[in-house]
């Protein structure tokens, strides 16, 4: 089966509020993996449209982010799946 290694990084400046995977997780399309709150008190939900194996986790609760730092490495399984 073909892969790609896909870097997920954050769009905002915050705190990670909570982390809802691991190192050994298999992740699908727009699932929830981590929340992060704003500079502002905003909560945010960190998701994206691939799916596939976490192959990193850069991050740990309560840690500062900036915009473009480094979350999460996925392992994209290249698999088209439909989601609601």
């Amino acid at each position: 089966m073909k892969t790609r290694m896909e870097e997920i990084c954050s769009f905002y400046e915050g705190r990670v509020e909570e982390i809802f995977v691991n190192e050994s997780s298999y992740v699908y399309e727009w699932e929830k993996l981590m929340m992060i709150r704003k500079n502002n008190g905003e909560l945010e939900k960190v998701a994206v449209g691939i799916s596939g194996n976490i192959r990193l986790v850069n991050v740990v609760v309560g840690q500062q982010i900036h915009t473009d730092t480094l979350l999460i490495k996925i392992e994209d399984d290249l698999v088209i799946t439909g989601c609601e």
